[in-house]
């Protein structure tokens, strides 16, 4: 684009999220790609009669819509490794991990993420001699969906070279044993003692694994990711790529715990790269596993395993202190919490470092998945944000209850009475764990069903947002959540350019046509970064 040339662009409909001027049908953005002027057509278009000109018609354009809590490179190692997500079988994983196979060197470990239990007949945990037959002499290790549990062969917990039998327990996390001996699944804090053995990535894989995952990111149409746990190392990467102009879309890192990406905001101060595109003032924090494996943390034992209460990854106290420093440095935090004593002592962390009024601070809980009705209301007097994730509701719904029972559901994946109490919901995926895709998390946002669309009406559906609140958790709300509010999350003067072209009316549709949406292409800062008619993606 020219310098100084102004854009126009019109649509049949555009969504600007923006409270005192909702819809709009023309704005236009600068070469800067800055948003210029916003409002109604015959005006924008007289406005800037010199302007080139984008006509969308029939096309509706909401902002560029952001992921508030993912995982990017992750997401881009289930491109590189053995993608067991969906498998309904121990049988189904084995065959793909044998495709997968097929290129490794002997000896190379054999990764990959994705198997979850309770989608096979057998919901039981799986164990290494499962694996074993196939793979006697090679490694295997095997991150279970939601990242809180690995799956290991008789090799790989060889190569740890540490006695994994009796009855002792690594902190902050569960060895699965039978009869004393270890069964090949580690739960939370176990992980780490398999992760420490497999060998490491170069710096060439881990960066393509950061590119391959924001590709997918900006194809499904999403402009900006809260990236949830980035170690310094990652970020470095990240700027090389920012500093290349490699960056399809905003990246907001969050520091990956007490580690050295923490001690480098609390030393350099909150990070933005001058291009606009990559940003850390975050730090992501844990207090519990997942409900999955039953590692979240409840208050009274599970219902369906009345020996454990979940786990604690972090001692309350020390939890604490780690808040109290990131205050101190003026970070952000962002703590995982599921279960309901996960969700509390988080909560009470929180206060106890701000009093009741940090809202300023915009302290997050990310997935607030089971909360006790007594603490739902806490949020919003508190100022914490909800980072919620639509699609773990329709995941997990056929089990859910099951792990909690009738009365404890109630206050889970609460997101209407959270929101109705005055919490502002951030809406993400959790990917991989999730897809990448936010169509299906605006669908389960506003449907709570599956793909089929069952349960009939909506599991738990007095919990149901709207679609247009589902949107803004997925705009403004999300915008907020990072601090980026004034330069994206709505269609205004002066805000950038981030916008996706939908085919459909996302606001005028049946709930049920949300998951279906065409994604004609991705904006950011004026430029497509995607476009469904090339198939491709291009960072700018």
């Amino acid at each position: 684009m020219a310098a100084g040339q102004v854009t126009v662009v019109t649509a049949s409909k555009v969504h600007t999220m923006d409270a005192a001027h909702p819809v709009a049908d023309a704005f236009a953005f600068d070469a800067t790609g800055r948003i210029v002027d916003i409002g109604e057509r015959d005006r924008v278009l007289a406005a800037h009669r010199d302007a080139r000109r984008i006509d969308l018609a029939g096309a509706t354009v909401v902002p560029g819509l952001i992921d508030a809590h993912g995982h990017v490179g992750n997401l881009g190692y289930t491109f590189l490794r053995a993608d067991l997500v969906g498998t309904t079988s121990k049988v189904e994983v084995i065959e793909r991990l044998r495709a997968s196979a097929r290129d490794l060197a002997p000896g190379a470990w054999l990764l990959g993420r994705g198997w979850d239990q309770n989608d096979w007949t057998d919901t039981a945990f799986p164990t290494a001699a499962d694996l074993d037959a196939a793979f006697p002499d090679r490694p295997v290790w095997l991150e279970r969906i939601d990242g809180h549990a690995g799956w290991a062969n008789t090799a790989a917990m060889r190569a740890v070279k540490r006695d994994l039998g009796g009855d002792w327990q690594p902190d902050g996390g569960r060895i699965e044993r039978a009869g004393g001996r270890a069964t090949g699944v580690f739960v939370d804090g176990a992980m780490a003692l398999v992760d420490a053995v497999v060998p490491p990535v170069d710096d060439a894989t881990a960066t393509r694994a950061l590119e391959l995952g924001m590709r997918a990111a900006v194809e499904h149409g999403l402009t900006g990711v809260h990236d949830a746990g980035v170690s310094l190392a990652d970020l470095r990467r990240y700027q090389r790529l920012a500093d290349a102009g490699r960056m399809p879309l905003r990246i907001d890192a969050m520091a990956d715990g007490d580690h050295e990406a923490f001690d480098w905001l609390c030393r350099a101060g909150l990070y933005r790269h001058p291009g606009g595109r990559l940003g850390m003032r975050t730090v992501k924090l844990y207090i519990d596993g997942a409900l999955g494996s039953r590692g979240a943390a409840l208050l009274a034992p599970y219902s369906d395993a009345a020996d454990t209460h979940g786990l604690l990854v972090v001692e309350p106290a020390k939890l604490r202190g780690i808040v109290r420093r990131a205050r101190d440095c003026g970070v952000q935090v962002a703590t995982h919490a599921i279960g309901d004593r996960g969700n509390r002592e988080v909560l009470d962390a929180f206060e106890a470092a701000l009093g009741t009024t940090g809202g300023e601070r915009r302290w997050r809980i990310e997935h607030a998945q089971v909360l006790a009705p007594s603490d739902l209301p806490r949020l919003a007097k508190l100022g914490v944000i909800a980072s919620m994730q639509p699609t773990h509701a329709t995941s997990d719904m056929p089990w859910a209850e099951q792990r909690v029972g009738p009365e404890r559901i109630v206050g889970a994946y609460a997101w209407r009475q959270l929101r109705d109490a005055g919490t502002r919901l951030a809406l993400g995926s959790d990917f991989p764990v999730e897809s990448v895709d936010p169509r299906l998390g605006l669908y389960a946002a506003a449907t709570r069903t599956d793909a089929d669309g069952k349960p009939a009406g909506g599991w738990r559906p007095e919990e149901k947002l709207t679609a247009f609140e589902a949107l803004r958790g997925f705009t403004l709300d999300a915008a907020y959540a990072g601090f980026d509010e004034a330069e994206v999350g709505s269609l205004e003067r002066g805000k950038r350019a981030d916008f996706v072209v939908l085919r459909e009316d996302p606001l005028a549709i049946d709930p049920a046509g949300l998951r279906t949406l065409t994604v004609e292409s991705t904006w950011v800062d004026g430029q497509p970064v995607y476009e469904r008619a090339a198939g491709r993606s291009t960072a700018r």
